[in-house]
């Protein structure tokens, strides 16, 4: 018997392609670069639907505009926008989010992962798991989670 999706003909979308201003010291090895949106968002928007062959760039879950770094207090806001607003899997689209950033972005950053307000059924309760230290470690230790989300991190086939 095949699980019925939640969302089973989601609306496609093209990828746009951001263009990044090279900085002076850009090829300075001796200079930190900053990290920025742009630079995040690249990382994220390759990340699978846990239902789809797309990525969440594709669906519009993922945006470079919902991504806001203040890289001075190594702090990030990243909001993603389910495809309906009772999607089951948004709690595991942010969990690989927050996977996706704890195993490339330097641990001294900190991280606030949401729902884009008045866009899910279950937006609290989502941030709130979403958000918390010891529920995304616990998560974490569930091995067939893992494996979910290794797979929506593995990379698109070209």
């Amino acid at each position: 018997m095949q699980q019925e999706l939640v969302n089973a003909n989601p609306e496609i979308h093209d990828a746009v392609r951001h263009e990044r201003q090279a900085a002076g010291t850009e090829f300075d090895e001796s200079v930190r670069d900053p990290i920025d949106s742009l630079e995040l968002f690249e990382l994220l928007r390759t990340i699978r639907d846990p239902e789809h062959p797309n990525t969440l760039e594709q669906l519009k879950v993922m945006e470079l505009e919902n991504i806001k770094v203040d890289d001075t207090a190594q702090r990030v806001k990243i909001t993603f926008t389910p495809t309906v607003p009772h999607c089951s899997m948004t709690t595991l689209i942010g969990l690989c989010i927050r996977v996706k950033l704890m195993r490339t972005v330097p641990a001294e950053y900190k991280f606030d992962i949401r729902v884009t307000p008045g866009t899910h059924n279950q937006e609290l309760s989502v941030n709130k798991q979403l958000n918390d230290k010891e529920r995304v470690a616990a998560a974490l230790e569930n091995p067939s989670l893992v494996k979910v989300v290794n797979s929506c991190l593995r990379p698109v086939p070209q």
